[in-house]
């Protein structure tokens, strides 16, 4: 139910957008937005600190999209909030506190070395996605630019979630694989 929760945002904004255009597309993903902190609240008595800060992003620049009529505002959002998770990742790293360890170092045990890397393939891999972002969102039409946010961008964090779950499994030591089995 949580992962429904998570793409009911892009969903609506996808079907507005195919239905209607960029910018009451952009005002769905607001409300979209504002419902999923909403709902996850209501469900888990609690919001990701990760929902947020999207939800502050989205509203921001939706809202500049809505009210200048100017579409870049909401496709540099998606730059901006993967240059914020990047610079995230990167900071808890610097400081020995790595984010992704902290979420998942209970079920995965591996050693600190291995968090460093999976951390900074991260970074690298969220630096990336954001440089090719601008890339398509400015130099090819707005529904490529749609489509390549929504199916693009979504399959390869899949991708790179399936990855990243494989090489820590596989640098886990036998006694902890055999307790997730």
């Amino acid at each position: 139910m949580k992962q429904l929760l998570d793409f009911l945002p892009l969903v609506i904004f996808f079907a507005v957008y195919k239905f209607f255009d960029i910018y009451i597309a952009s005002g769905a993903l607001i409300a979209a937005t504002a419902l999923q902190l909403i709902v996850t609240y209501l469900l888990y008595k609690k919001i990701e600190k990760m929902h947020l800060i999207t939800f502050a992003m989205v509203s921001f620049f939706g809202t500049l999209t809505l009210v200048l009529h100017d579409d870049a505002f909401i496709k540099w959002k998606v730059t901006v909030v993967y240059a914020l998770f990047a610079t995230a990742l990167a900071v808890s790293q610097y400081l020995n506190k790595p984010i992704l360890k902290g979420m998942l170092g209970k079920e995965l045990i591996v050693d600190d070395k291995i968090w460093s890397r999976v951390t900074w393939y991260w970074v690298t891999f969220f630096l990336a996605c954001g440089l090719v972002n601008i890339y398509v969102a400015f130099n090819l039409s707005q529904e490529t630019w749609v489509n390549f946010k929504v199916f693009g961008l979504t399959a390869l964090t899949l991708i790179n979630t399936v990855v990243t779950v494989v090489y820590l499994y596989k640098h886990m030591p036998e006694e902890h694989k055999k307790e997730l089995k």
